[in-house]
C-alpha cells in the first residue's frame, strides 16, 4: 500500500469518526434550559446559551452572532409563554434555518408542557405586562424541571436516533438524581410555608407556589412597570396590616427597590440566584434550588 493511499485511508477514517461523535446543536435561550439539556445529552450535545444569568430573557438583542448560532442549531429550547417575545421571532426569522421554526421537531417551547400559573381570565394591556399564556417564570418549581427534562429526552433521540439508548440511559439516571433532590428541598423547605414575601417582578411564583409560601406584594406597580416611590409607600403602609418578612429580587433586578422598603420595615432584601449561574453557589441546576432553599431559609430566621 503506497503513502497516497494510506494517507486517504487515515483521512476517510477522521471523517468517519467526526460523523459518529458529531453533536446535535442545541440554542438554549435560558441558562436553566441549557444547563438541563447538559445534563441529558453529555457529550452528545453541544450546547449555546442566548442569555445569562444577569440578564433580563424579557429584554435582549437579537445580536448578529446570536443570529449565527442560531443558523446551525438542531434544536432550539426556549421557556416560551411570551417569555422571548420581544427578540426570538426576530431571531427565528433571520436564522434561514428549518429545522428550528414553530411545529418542527427542532422547536420546543418549555411552557407547552406544564401547567403554568396566572393565566389571565381578561387581557388588558392597561394591567401592565401580562402575559395571555400564563406566567412563563416555570422553572422555579422542580417538578416543572422533571416534566420538561422528560420532554428534552425524547426530542433528542427523535432527533439523533443513533443515540438514543444513552439520552434514554441519561434521562432516567437525571429524573432519580432529581426526585430525590425534590425530596430532600420539600423537606428542608418546610418552615417555609405560610411564609410572606415580596417581589420585585412577578418571576418568583412557581417557587412560592411550591414551598407554599406567601406573596403580599409586588414592587412593580404592574407588572413590567419599574418601582415608583409612591408605590414602595403604599406597599410599607400595606405591611402595617399584612407584614412581610423579606423582600425577594434577582441578580439582575435593581437592588434600590428592594433594599429600601426592606430597610423601612426592617426585614432583609434577599437575592436569589433565581437560575443557573445566578450566584456563586448556583453552579447547576441541584445547586439553584440548594442556594434557594438555603437563602430564604436564613432570611426566614
Amino acid at each position: 500500500m503506497n503513502k497516497f493511499c494510506r494517507l486517504l485511508i487515515m483521512m476517510l477514517l477522521l471523517v468517519a469518526s467526526q460523523a459518529a461523535h458529531a453533536a446535535l446543536n442545541i440554542l438554549a435561550c435560558e441558562p436553566v434550559w441549557a444547563a438541563l439539556t447538559q445534563e441529558l445529552g453529555g457529550d452528545k450535545v453541544s450546547v449555546y446559551t442566548a442569555t445569562t444569568a444577569l440578564q433580563d430573557a424579557h429584554h435582549i438583542e437579537a445580536r448578529p452572532s446570536l443570529i449565527a448560532k442560531a443558523r446551525s442549531a438542531d434544536l432550539v429550547i426556549y421557556t416560551g409563554a411570551e417569555l422571548e417575545v420581544s427578540w426570538l421571532p426576530l431571531l427565528m426569522s433571520q436564522t434561514g434555518n428549518g429545522k428550528i421554526q414553530p411545529g418542527t421537531p427542532g422547536n420546543l417551547e418549555a411552557s407547552n408542557f406544564v401547567l403554568k400559573l396566572e393565566v389571565p381570565k381578561l387581557l388588558d394591556r392597561a394591567q401592565g405586562d401580562i402575559h395571555p399564556a400564563g406566567n412563563p417564570h416555570i422553572h422555579l418549581d422542580p417538578h416543572n424541571i422533571a416534566r420538561v427534562a422528560e420532554v428534552i429526552t425524547d426530542r433528542l433521540s427523535q432527533l439523533d436516533p443513533a443515540n438514543t439508548a444513552t439520552y434514554q440511559a441519561r434521562g432516567k439516571a437525571f429524573q432519580e438524581r432529581w426526585q430525590v433532590a425534590i425530596q430532600r428541598w420539600e423537606q428542608e423547605g418546610a418552615p417555609l410555608k405560610g411564609v410572606p414575601v415580596i417581589t420585585h417582578h412577578k418571576d418568583m411564583t412557581y417557587l412560592i407556589h411550591w414551598l407554599g409560601m406567601r406573596e403580599v406584594g409586588n414592587l412593580e406597580p404592574k407588572p413590567g412597570l419599574p418601582p415608583t416611590a409612591g408605590h414602595l409607600a403604599e406597599l410599607y403602609s400595606n405591611m402595617q396590616r399584612d407584614p412581610a418578612k423579606m423582600v425577594l429580587r434577582t441578580p439582575f433586578q435593581e437592588a434600590r427597590p428592594s433594599e429600601s422598603l426592606a430597610s423601612s420595615a426592617n426585614i432583609p432584601a434577599v437575592v436569589l440566584p433565581y437560575t443557573v449561574g445566578g450566584t456563586d453557589k448556583a453552579k447547576d441546576l441541584f445547586g439553584l434550588f440548594d442556594d434557594t432553599i438555603q437563602r430564604l431559609l436564613k432570611a426566614e430566621k
